[in-house]
């Protein structure tokens, strides 16, 4: 149990030592039971977190809302479009005025090569900690919950296979910051990991090498393939989703012809049987059901993505918990 995370930022899990994460996760089963139980845990009364949006979000806004909410404080929704940071607050600004409303400064920003660089504009000029909501390159809350979802469905996750594999979806182009913030954790906690997208969708270079780097020092499993149903062969978690060809094309009119060439990625019945007989299926969701997923899965038995969702809320409470007090 780490005492010493009052003011730190979470951009990245990279930057928490796994004994840093575990402490945040170990005071997420807390907050979950105690608001199971249904006893109060007013531990920000008083507190107040700027969120500022510059894409919008379902899961996120709601889930840190509530969240704040429930921890006895104020989340104020600040949306880039309709303020004066689409046209004059530059990052340093708001890093430093709002660090000086605020106890803290959480931010959604996932343009291409300008979220991650902008989240950190502001962390290096705020006074509170900074918090990424998601930017292009990390999604630590996402994974944090996903994580916390494994080991409640899978108990330890040392030595669990899990694939985080490209699926196709109609919608549009997506970041790429999930599967690079899962093979960037997952290892970090035991888990062999098999990376599937078709050769047109890799990951950063630079991600790869550091998952590869920390799948080595932690003794798990590490590999690429470009072939879903190579990827669910013995899977205890099926986590898959689609992202855009980043690497390849910033056009989006040819990065979704090239999406489209791979329409046959779906999550079906048939391949689920591939992964072993109890795996579960996990997705951030939202999902393109009957194109990224079939229905019967998404709704079925093994999919996990409604508690994968509520888990959003407890190790986001949680990392504000212990960083913003």
């Amino acid at each position: 149990m780490q005492t010493n995370l009052r003011g730190r930022d979470m951009i990245t899990t990279l930057e928490w030592t796994k004994e840093e994460l575990e402490t945040a996760l170990d005071v997420a089963f807390r907050l979950k039971q105690e608001r199971a139980l249904g006893i109060p845990h007013p531990l920000l009364r008083d507190k107040t977190l700027a969120m500022l949006f510059f894409y919008s979000s379902t899961r996120t806004r709601s889930s840190f809302e509530a969240g704040m909410a429930q921890l006895g404080g104020h989340a104020a929704f600040i949306e880039s479009r309709t303020t004066q940071i689409s046209h004059g607050d530059t990052a340093k600004e708001i890093g430093q005025i709002l660090g000086r409303y605020f106890d803290g400064i959480a931010i959604r920003n996932v343009d291409w090569g300008i979220g991650n660089k902008y989240i950190r504009d502001v962390a290096s000029a705020s006074r509170v900690p900074v918090l990424n909501m998601q930017c292009d390159i990390f999604h630590p809350f996402q994974i944090l919950a996903d994580l916390m979802t494994i080991m409640e469905k899978k108990g330890d996750p040392k030595g669990k296979r899990i694939v985080v594999s490209w699926a196709y979806a109609a919608s549009y182009l997506k970041p790429i910051s999930v599967p690079q913030s899962l093979i960037l954790l997952m290892p970090r906690f035991g888990m062999d990991v098999v990376l599937s997208y078709p050769p047109e969708f890799p990951l950063m270079p630079e991600i790869v090498d550091e998952a590869k780097a920390l799948a080595r020092k932690h003794g798990t499993g590490f590999e690429i393939v470009h072939d879903m149903d190579e990827g669910f062969k013995g899977a205890d978690v099926v986590y898959a989703k689609s992202w855009g060809p980043l690497l390849t094309t910033t056009d989006p009119e040819e990065g979704k012809r090239l999406q489209d060439k791979y329409k046959d990625w779906i999550v079906s019945e048939e391949r689920m049987k591939l992964a072993a007989p109890d795996a579960i299926y996990m997705h951030p969701l939202p999902a393109d059901r009957d194109i990224e997923v079939a229905s019967a899965v998404l709704d079925g038995p093994q999919s996990v993505v409604f508690d994968e969702a509520e888990n959003r809320l407890h190790v986001q409470k949680a990392v504000m918990a212990l960083t913003m007090r």
